[in-house]
């Protein structure tokens, strides 16, 4: 199998001090053992053993007053490393959340990330609407997606979103929906939004990720990781496994967040 360039779209890092903390509190509220620390050494680490070539690092804010010190930390790592591409967040609760987003781009920042989980919002929810709108035409937002025991974020909600702010672009994690993706067939599928392929590839039968990767557009699908939760050699290794064409995977490997986020690779 040929080895392609890799751009690595959905990644999560923490300062230090707080890094264990924040990847134990993570595995928690998945039950599941997380592979990585949650610091950039050690996402280079795990990066470097399929020789990925940009990283795509976020972090969200659960609070408010969290916002501009975590935009300003993704902003700091990434301009200390030249394989680190920096995602901001906001959160429903700032005010003058247009005067963020512009900062969020002075910083150099290439997008915006939100967890309608962990930030306590349903993706539909009047107070978010400012948050699209500030971001429409301007940074993709990069949205968890799924959840199963609750509706936060399903692709019901997400659906509305796009049809309300036709210039939003959207990269829907995890096939659109983490255990919902017989509801992102149904809802998102075909849909002018990207999907990535982090915390997907464990558990979803092989067939029918081929079948939502073509019936949605090869175009319109993003590797991810969603490191720490999963390493990257594993996560390449279950990509691999699906049946696409070469020139599928180097869409989907590189290409298409190259072209995305204009990368320049």
């Amino acid at each position: 199998m040929k080895e392609h360039k890799i751009i690595d779209i959905h990644t999560h890092i923490f300062p230090e001090k707080i890094a264990e903390k924040a990847v134990e509190s993570i595995g928690k509220y998945y039950n599941i053992p997380m592979y990585g620390a949650g610091t950039a050494a050690d996402l280079l680490q795990s990066g470097k053993k399929i020789h990925v070539s940009k990283y795509v690092i976020h972090s969200t804010a659960t609070k408010v007053e969290q916002v501009r010190s975590i935009n300003d930390f993704i902003a700091g790592v990434a301009a200390g490393y030249s394989s680190i591409v920096g995602f901001g967040t906001l959160h429903p609760g700032l005010e003058n959340v247009g005067l963020e987003v512009d900062r969020i781009i002075s910083l150099g920042l290439k997008g915006i990330k939100l967890h309608p989980e962990f930030q306590e919002f349903n993706i539909d929810d009047e107070d978010m609407l400012p948050v699209y709108k500030a971001a429409e035409g301007k940074l993709p937002i990069l949205m968890h997606m799924g959840d199963e025991v609750k509706t936060s974020s399903s692709p019901e909600r997400l659906v509305k979103i796009l049809g309300m702010f036709p210039d939003l672009t959207v990269i829907a994690a995890h096939f659109g929906g983490y255990q919902m993706w017989d509801q992102s067939m149904e809802h998102l599928v075909g849909k002018n939004v990207y999907f990535d392929t982090s915390s997907t590839l464990f558990r979803l039968d092989r067939r029918k990720a081929v079948e939502i990767i073509r019936k949605h557009g090869v175009n319109k699908i993003l590797f991810g990781t969603d490191y720490p939760m999963w390493d990257h050699a594993g996560e390449l290794e279950r990509f691999n496994r699906l049946e696409l064409t070469e020139e599928e995977r180097e869409l989907i490997l590189w290409k298409n967040a190259d072209r995305l986020l204009n990368i320049g690779l």
